[in-house]
């Protein structure tokens, strides 16, 4: 549920905002950030599929050593393509998986569910949390617990599907913040400037549509 980073000490550690299928956009702007991948490490807050036209190229950016995504709510629907609810899917940007042959389907869905629902990077300045659209807890030690030590199915599902969905914190302009971490980056609500809420940064800023992608430098 969480994956732990050790500092980077040779390169830099930059993280990116919602991708939806546009890896040739993303890598336009890491050449254009000098993104070295021998030692620099790029840190996705999730939604790496749908709506755009490279879809099938997420299992590419994968199996790349330097590429660490959280699991999106968009990235969620490959896990649950057999029990999901489709017709919401499509309307959503997900048709193209409906395209794909049924073993490819499966090997999608295998490593999607692979995906943290929370990536922790210790940084010279402290740990940095990454969660696709919010932490849903004032303290960041609530949210290792609840994710590590749940031991209802029905509360686990909850915090999973707020760290992947809730936009309340934005949408209320809240600024109390996550305690016990350095700083805490979601994407999922598209902004047209990054946006910090307390310690809390909102990064999508829709390279993925009619924007462009931010990369922020932990």
């Amino acid at each position: 549920m969480i994956k732990r980073f050790e500092k980077n000490t040779a390169g830099r550690d930059f993280a990116v905002g919602d991708i939806h299928g546009h890896f040739a956009r993303l890598q336009a702007a890491l050449d254009a950030a000098g993104f070295d991948p021998a030692i620099d490490r790029l840190f996705s807050v999730g939604d790496l599929v749908d709506r755009g036209p490279e879809c099938r190229h997420a299992l590419d950016w994968l199996a790349k050593p330097w590429f660490h995504p959280v699991r999106g709510n968009h990235d969620d629907y490959v896990c649950r393509f057999d029990t999901c609810d489709v017709e919401n899917w499509v309307y959503n940007g997900g048709a193209w998986f409906a395209g794909l042959a049924w073993d490819e389907q499966r090997e999608f869905a295998a490593q999607f569910r692979d995906l943290p629902i929370a990536i922790e990077v210790d940084t010279p300045g402290g740990l940095v949390g990454l969660v696709h659209a919010d932490c849903p807890f004032p303290s960041w030690f609530q949210l290792q617990f609840e994710l590590t030590c749940a031991t209802e199915h029905a509360r686990l599902k909850q915090v999973k599907n707020t760290c992947m969905w809730s936009r309340s914190r934005i949408e209320q302009g809240d600024q109390s913040g996550v305690a016990d971490i350095r700083a805490v980056i979601c994407g999922h609500s598209p902004v047209q400037v990054p946006v910090v809420l307390g310690n809390v940064f909102h990064i999508d800023t829709a390279g993925w549509s009619s924007g462009y992608f931010t990369l922020l430098n932990l």
